[in-house]
């Protein structure tokens, strides 16, 4: 029976160990069986206190895990992951039951194989199969080699494991009998030191050796279920959330799949003989799709093959042609892969962000669309140069029309534009313009290449200003084009339908030698061309444009030619491809490069309603005019006259110069005006007479094998034209507006001198016979007007 006195009695015993005064209690001894069980409670709690914090911390993390689902989106994913994995545990369980033997079956395997040296053994009887009989004796030695190299290596082994076991057995012998016989008190310092530390390791071992017997049983059994797991790459089973789409999530297995079913023989193939695809990144969220790299083996297969076989590519991986885009990458080994989310292309771009506040700096791009990752994409301006380009009704003045109502949001910018058609898609623009012309006559072309020339000159002067700056800029800056002095800020112009432009029979050569030159070196000097057209062929837009162009824009097109004519040569080959595109229900979608840096993008543009009653652009346009109101600039009004200049009288300079011949040769002819007007027919050649002479309803004629212009017919030509002239200005004041023409101005008569009174000259032979250019002289044609363009010093550099 314990009583206070017997605790003391204990407590005594320690004290006295302490230095105090021992003292004598009866007690009883605790038998040599029982002496290890105080060591042994004394590491039970211990073990209980480590097990007990290590749950509570678990507990605690679970707790923050959970608080944190509602507000973190990572945790929220890792919820939702954490949810499917629970459902799916009992399949899981099984399937990592299965890698698991499977991984020790192939550890087996490999054992077996190099024990009985079963790839020796196999080139040995291919080799016999083969007849190489040098081959086989080669693989015979050496598994003799290796079978003496080994059996040796065991005995080295052996005997080395033999000594230290023996060595080690003698000194654990001698150190049990010192043990046995010698009390601890009575050995040396160090002789006791060293069983103190035997006795701590063993104390060690005893207690953390079942936990690393365990670990290492747990790193066996991961290790054998890594070896057995699938051997096509990823592990997207592991990762994949609880979703809609789930069953077709897109993983490095499914793309492995898909790719090896392509019907390409030698990728088929390589995948037959167990060969694994290497992933250079590894597939990833990248918008509102999935994104990796891959590089092709080294069997013969490039991107190419398969772009080529995209629509076969979706429909393995279950999506839609328009959301799988398989392109080129550095090289042509490389495929860069881009996998849409089921359904996230099918929906519009959305309002335009500008629609109803906001400022432009052109210098920063203009909001145009959102890329197939769902990203808003800022078009560049200055420094670009665009072609748009598509089927009819497709979005292309659309989106010329979201530029250009960017660039009107930017005070400084000056806007010109010229529709080849009719067509009243820029008619709100109006009050922000400087220049605007509309229609598919001659006289609309006119004024386009007329601009063209104007913006060479300008570009000129620009380069010009540029040379005189410190520090010689190399090009238009924000800085440089806030001085309105230098009269170099932003200058835009636009043409659509521009194949009108670049295929007229009479300006057309013209309108393309300029347009190249402004693509090629406009640039620096902050003059951007903006190309529209339904029709991007070869013969309707020039090489060079295309080869030139920064940003090409391709909505639905027809066929490769289309395709590569307005994104550049040999994107079709690479899998850029808005042949793709679905007429009428991809309508508003553009496959575009050079807007970012990336090698394409799937662009849905932002639509700015201007049909059927619906007019969103001319409120933007108030904000315009407002903004450039605000910063004190001006606009000179797009309804001015414009032509201020007296015509030039074609059909009267062409029989001057016949001076009294009945007829003459067109090459006469032709070297005789240019010596009269250098200036207007300098470079005339034989379709700007034809073309001239075709519009009064006449033309040269060929006799013995050479074309002559008849004095007759030209006087003939003169009469009826200007008969015609006199019914249809009769009861019109002079000067007064018709039609679309501008304000025309009085013209005096032109006589033709009598053929009684010309002079006879021979002429002079002029073998050129140059492409058909421009005439700003042409009565009724417009010519730009003074002030359209900057003038240093301000003026109309302010609008």
């Amino acid at each position: 029976m314990k009583t206070p006195e017997n605790n003391r009695a204990v407590n005594g015993d320690v004290n006295a160990c302490n230095g105090l005064v021992r003292k004598v209690f009866d007690a009883e001894f605790v038998s040599g069986s029982r002496a290890p069980e105080p060591r042994a409670s004394a590491q039970r709690p211990l073990v209980r206190y480590l097990s007990r914090a290590a749950w509570m911390w678990l507990a605690a993390q679970w707790r923050r895990a959970v608080a944190a689902v509602s507000t973190s989106d990572t945790v929220r994913h890792a919820w939702s992951v954490a949810v499917y994995r629970v459902r799916k545990a009992p399949v899981d369980a099984v399937r990592l039951v299965w890698f698991t033997v499977r991984g020790v079956w192939r550890w087996t395997a490999k054992a077996w194989t190099w024990f009985t040296y079963g790839d020796l053994r196999a080139d040995a009887r291919t080799a016999r199969v083969a007849g190489d009989a040098e081959a086989r004796r080669q693989a015979q030695e050496l598994i003799r080699a290796d079978a003496q190299a080994r059996w040796a290596r065991l005995g080295l082994v052996l005997t080395r494991g033999l000594t230290t076991a023996a060595v080690l057995a003698v000194l654990g012998g001698l150190l049990w009998l010192i043990d046995s016989f010698l009390d601890r008190a009575d050995m040396w310092d160090w002789l006791a030191t060293v069983y103190e530390v035997i006795d701590a390791f063993v104390l060690i071992t005893a207690t953390v050796g079942p936990w690393l017997a365990f670990a290492g049983l747990v790193g066996v059994l991961v290790a054998a279920t890594v070896e057995g797991r699938d051997t096509s790459p990823g592990a997207g089973w592991l990762v994949r959330p609880d979703r809609d789409d789930a069953d077709s999530w897109v993983d490095e297995r499914m793309v492995s799949k898909a790719l090896a079913h392509l019907g390409i023989a030698p990728l088929a193939q390589f995948f037959k003989t167990g060969g694994q695809l290497h992933y250079t990144i590894a597939a990833r969220k990248d918008g509102d799709g999935t994104a990796m790299q891959i590089r092709l083996p080294a069997v013969g297969v490039t991107a190419d093959h398969v772009a080529d076989r995209r629509d076969r590519l979706a429909a393995n991986i279950g999506r839609a042609t328009l959301e799988v885009w398989p392109t080129m990458g550095d090289e042509a080994c490389i495929l860069d892969l881009w996998i849409a989310d089921k359904g996230a292309l099918s929906s519009g771009a959305g309002e335009w962000p500008l629609q109803h506040d906001g400022t432009v700096d052109v210098f920063d791009g203009v909001p145009f669309g959102l890329s197939q990752r769902g990203a808003v994409i800022n078009a560049p301006l200055i420094g670009a140069n665009w072609l748009v380009g598509g089927r009819p009704g497709q979005g292309k003045s659309a989106a010329l029309r979201t530029l250009l109502l960017g660039a009107a949001l930017d005070p400084t910018a000056e806007l010109w534009v010229f529709v080849m058609g009719e067509s009243p898609d820029f008619d709100p623009f109006a009050p922000r313009l400087t220049r605007y012309r509309m229609g598919m006559d001659d006289t609309v072309a006119e004024a386009a290449v007329q601009a063209l020339s104007d913006l060479v000159e300008e570009m000129e002067r620009r380069g010009k200003v540029l040379g005189e700056q410190p520090g010689r800029p190399p090009k238009v800056s924000r800085k440089l084009a806030d001085r309105r002095s230098l009269g170099l800020h932003p200058l835009i112009i636009a043409i659509d339908e521009c194949h009108e432009l670049f295929q007229h029979e009479k300006y057309g050569k013209q309108a393309a030698v300029l347009a190249v030159r402004l693509v090629k070196r406009g640039r620096k000097y902050g003059i951007v061309l903006l190309l529209a057209t339904q029709s991007p062929t070869k013969d309707s837009i020039p090489r060079e444009i295309t080869r030139n162009v920064m940003c090409g824009a391709a909505f639905s097109v027809a066929d490769q030619v289309a395709n590569d004519g307005l994104l550049g040569s040999g994107k079709y080959k690479a899998g850029i491809r808005a042949t793709e595109l679905r007429m009428g229900k991809d309508r508003g979608t553009a496959v575009a490069v050079g807007l970012t840096d990336n090698v394409f993008e799937l662009v849905r543009g932002f639509y700015i309603p201007f049909e059927d009653g619906t007019d969103m652009v001319s409120p933007v346009i108030a904000r315009a005019l407002s903004a450039i109101e605000h910063t004190g600039r001006e606009i000179t009004a797009s309804s001015r006259p414009v032509i201020e200049a007296a015509p030039v009288d074609h059909l009267a300079d062409i029989a001057a110069v016949l001076d009294g011949d009945t007829r003459a040769r067109t090459q006469t002819v032709l070297s005789r005006l240019a010596a009269r007007n250098p200036d207007v027919y300098g470079t005339w050649g034989f379709s700007d007479l034809k073309a001239e002479m075709g519009t009064h309803g006449e033309r040269p004629r060929k006799i013995r094998g050479h074309m002559y212009v008849i004095a007759e017919e030209v006087a003939r030509a003169i009469t009826r034209r200007d008969s015609d002239t006199s019914a249809q200005t009769q009861g019109e004041a002079a000067g007064e507006a018709r039609g679309s023409g501008g304000v025309l101005p009085t013209r005096l008569p032109q006589q033709t001198p009598p053929p009684d009174q010309a002079k006879h000259s021979r002429g002079r032979r002029n073998q050129r016979n140059r492409s058909s250019t421009e005439n700003p002289g042409k009565p009724g044609d417009p010519a730009p007007s003074p002030g359209t363009l900057p003038q240093p010093g301000g003026g109309a550099d302010d609008s």
